[in-house]
């Protein structure tokens, strides 16, 4: 993305957040392919046969961000980092209902990458990694946000950083101190 189109998202988004209800129809073409390729990231990590599509889940998202008042919006990639948010609630809500659905049934495993937690092969349940990230949150909020922001989000160390409003190398020490942390976690369920 240009620094143009940085900049007309940041725009946009303060004025949606404005009352300016026509701005969301200006930035859903400039965010779409964003969204759909968190989702594509998201998705890649759900077992096969998953029954959550990539379009799906982004809609799903794009709703619930669209439900959000009050949120000052710092930029695009603070939009991008409440939109992971928001795709891993909703894939956790979905895979809390299938399990209910079958009584009981064990929780399907994602495989985590892009420098994940768990290492490029290795398969975690989503709701394990839900409870982890909970944890996480008790101990350090900001790291269990920069597993979302980096992880789930996408985002790169400099977004990281402008989002949470900590130095680059910041970042890169909390990630590799949170990716540890979880990888203890996960393993040890």
């Amino acid at each position: 993305m240009t620094p143009r189109s940085t900049q007309s998202v940041t725009d946009l988004l303060q004025a949606w957040a404005s009352g300016d209800h026509s701005a969301l129809d200006e930035l859903l073409p400039l965010v779409y392919e964003e969204l759909r390729g968190q989702a594509r990231r998201y998705m890649r990590a759900q077992p096969a046969g998953h029954t959550l599509q990539t379009t799906a889940l982004v809609h799903e998202a794009y709703l619930r961000l669209v439900g959000q008042s009050s949120v000052e919006w710092k930029g695009r990639a603070h939009f991008l980092g409440v939109a992971a948010k928001a795709m891993r609630s909703i894939l956790v809500d979905h895979a809390r209902a299938r399990n209910a659905a079958k009584r009981g049934g064990s929780a399907r495993a994602i495989t985590l990458d892009a420098g994940g937690v768990a290492g490029p092969h290795a398969s975690v349940d989503v709701l394990a990694l839900d409870e982890a990230l909970g944890r996480l949150a008790e101990l350090d909020s900001r790291k269990s946000q920069l597993v979302e922001l980096r992880f789930f989000g996408g985002l790169g160390i400099e977004e990281a950083a402008a989002v949470l409003g900590i130095s680059p190398a910041t970042v890169k020490r909390e990630w590799t101190t949170a990716r540890a942390w979880l990888r203890r976690e996960l393993s040890a369920a």
